[in-house]
């Protein structure tokens, strides 16, 4: 399991970090909300070729809250990830991120250029979240906002008996099977890979897991103009939280971006781990931290 350490963010906010300890190009994940390193079972190998380094979300496995619950903007965020940089002595990485993450990966090289050699965004477009959401099931594009944002509404009102009943799901290997077979996982996550990733996320507080989804939903989407790093967009031809067709044209405004779609849902770290890899190693390629 990688190694955790504690840093100062920019507000004072306690942000609960984590390294992997691997040996080579530096790595900084922006990870998707609430998730766990469990849910990048290639990436954190020991043999991975890659220095690993991350951080939970405020107010999530360890990350304290802020003292103003505003803070928990996707720029409070780009603050977490410096001051994890920094704290790990990284002057410049490739940031791989994923869902919610790629709001702050893409405002991290906005405001700092100098600290990102490249971009792997996984399943996630850069502002306008829950505008993106949906798209599978044919829900009309005027109609995606809204309903995203009052599920998540309704969720977080929930949140104090969800808090209390999530832990008591019993995950195993039954357990994955169904929520692979529900189209919202891929068949192709491995159990031994899902199951612990499960056990992690579903102990939190849901209530506060949407106040910072609402949060960064209100990140608009981005003019890509300013991207000049090497970028490469993968998108899952199923995903039902993030429109393969946002992602293509996401990618279609940042000049000289790669952009691939992948035969599966939102979870593509957990359902082609391998391919994730390959992805990042041709990246890797096209950045001065391979040479």
């Amino acid at each position: 399991m990688p190694r955790a350490f504690d840093v100062s963010s920019a507000d004072g906010t306690v942000v609960r970090g984590w390294r992997s300890d691997g040996e080579g190009i530096p790595v900084l994940l922006s990870n998707g909300l609430g998730t766990v390193p469990q849910a990048w079972p290639a990436l954190i190998s020991p043999d991975s070729g890659y220095d690993v380094v991350s951080w939970y979300y405020r107010g999530t496995f360890g990350t304290a809250r802020p003292a103003d619950p505003s803070r928990v903007r996707v720029e409070d965020h780009v603050d977490d990830a410096l001051a994890v940089l920094d704290a790990a002595g990284i002057e410049q990485a490739l940031v791989a991120c994923w869902s919610i993450g790629v709001n702050t990966a893409f405002a991290l090289a906005e405001r700092h250029p100098e600290r990102v050699a490249g971009l792997l965004a996984v399943a996630g477009v850069p502002g306008g979240t829950f505008a993106t959401m949906g798209a599978p099931w044919r829900v009309p594009r005027r109609l995606r906002q809204p309903i995203a944002t009052a599920a998540a509404r309704g969720v977080q009102a929930l949140g104090p008996a969800l808090t209390w009943l999530a832990p008591k799901v019993p995950i195993g290997p039954r357990a994955a099977w169904l929520v692979t077979h529900t189209g919202l996982i891929g068949r192709t996550a491995r159990p031994d890979v899902l199951v612990p990733m499960l056990s992690e996320f579903l102990v939190q507080d849901w209530g506060w897991y949407m106040h910072l989804a609402l949060a960064a939903s209100r990140h608009q989407a981005m003019d890509l103009a300013f991207v000049r790093c090497p970028t490469t967009l993968l998108a899952g031809a199923s995903d039902v939280l993030t429109s393969m067709h946002d992602v293509v044209q996401a990618a279609s405004k940042i000049a000289d971006a790669r952009v691939s779609v992948l035969p599966g849902t939102h979870f593509l770290p957990l359902e082609h781990p391998e391919l994730i890899q390959v992805a990042l190693g041709e990246l890797a390629a096209r950045t001065p931290l391979r040479r």
